[in-house]
């Protein structure tokens, strides 16, 4: 059924060992050897008792299981059991799935189909009439690493690009140019969204395009991936001489004179698409590193503060972290996906305002 040719024995006893050592419990395991019987159509089974009640897992092994790969075995699963018996002898059959890396959208889904689990991390979801374990742990670290990177640099191009424009078809060479990316990064980004089931596809080959069909759950997923990631540096500076009303202005006159691209962002720029706050006392603002903006912090005669900072600087070195700011009023504006990551990581009231923006705004 799932990869019965590469049946990875350690996995299978890591899992077994899982089993045992739960209270009042016992495993064996039966890997199938081309043999006949009802559970042949499995890589494995595994009989077990858990508090004198018993079951048969009946298991597909896999390397990872992100929300596609997990919807295809559910549907391999319930093929499966339409065709064969429900019971083998006197104990229930759980249909199980046993993978290196589960992702945490596989996961829910698996729990809410009542399908059992188990991960090289250690997570485990045992669902049985008479039985139910559940032990959550955090995914296995290869699994997590590869989750952050992709919402990390070039690739978190794409997924702005996307989240910005999210009712559009796009095709990777279109996404590519949206992104400033190269196609083969596009191209890796959208591979990997579809296996986390919030993009949908039409046609094939080059002229395949996709839908971004779930932006809210990857603007959830960037946001909460952001919250356990490592801060971006910053610095904090104090201007003198500029009233804190004016200090947006005075910043954006500045930067314009010293042709110094940049973009505000936080607080400042959440009140100024979806005004929500009564104060705002720092303005902070991505700004593109070089001689320009030497020359923006020497012309404000901004000097580096560890208390009482009323501008701080986002430092960037590629465009690409200035994508799709907006010309408000004459100040750049990050976009509202961007402010809204931002104020997400903030302290006190900005997440408050991010939820704000996200409504009036953002819209999902």
């Amino acid at each position: 059924m799932l990869n019965s040719d590469i049946v990875d024995q350690q996995l299978l006893e890591q899992f077994l060992e899982a089993l045992n050592a739960l209270p009042d419990a016992q495993a064996k395991l039966r890997i199938r050897l081309r043999s006949a019987g009802p559970d042949q159509r499995y890589d494995a089974r595994v009989d077990c008792w858990v508090g004198g009640k018993a079951a048969s897992l009946l298991i597909g092994v896999k390397k990872t299981l992100f929300p596609r790969d997990a919807r295809q075995a559910l549907w391999e699963f319930r093929e499966l059991e339409s065709r064969g018996p429900q019971s083998l002898e006197g104990r229930q059959t759980v249909s199980f799935l046993v993978a290196h890396s589960i992702s945490p959208g596989a996961r829910d889904l698996l729990r809410h189909e009542r399908v059992g689990y188990y991960d090289s991390g250690g997570s485990l979801f045992l669902p049985a009439e008479n039985i139910y374990v559940y032990v959550d742990k955090p995914p296995p670290k290869a699994l997590s690493k590869s989750i952050r990177s992709l919402y990390s640099g070039r690739r978190a191009q794409v997924l702005h690009a996307l989240l910005m424009q999210h009712r559009k078809w796009f095709g990777v060479k279109e996404t590519a140019e949206q992104a400033r990316v190269s196609p083969a990064t596009a191209s890796q980004v959208l591979s990997e969204l579809e296996r986390f089931d919030w993009v949908v596809s039409r046609g094939k080959g080059p002229a395949k395009e996709r839908q971004l069909r779930e932006p809210a759950a990857l603007l959830d997923a960037w946001a909460e991936q952001l919250a356990v990631m490592r801060p971006l540096a910053v610095r904090r500076y104090f201007v003198p001489s500029v009233p804190a009303e004016g200090l947006v202005e005075r910043f954006a006159e500045v930067c314009a004179a010293n042709q110094a691209e940049y973009a505000i962002t936080h607080e400042v720029a959440g009140q100024r698409y979806a005004p929500h706050l009564s104060t705002v006392s720092q303005l902070r603002c991505r700004l593109m590193a070089g001689a320009s903006a030497n020359g923006v912090l020497d012309t404000l005669d901004a000097h580096i503060v560890d208390q009482g900072a009323n501008l701080t600087v986002i430092e960037v070195k590629s465009p690409g972290e200035l994508l799709f700011r907006e010309l408000v009023d004459g100040i750049w504006l990050a976009s509202p996906v961007q402010v809204y990551l931002d104020l997400s990581s903030g302290e006190g009231r900005a997440k408050e305002l991010a939820g704000h923006l996200r409504d009036e705004k953002i819209g999902f």
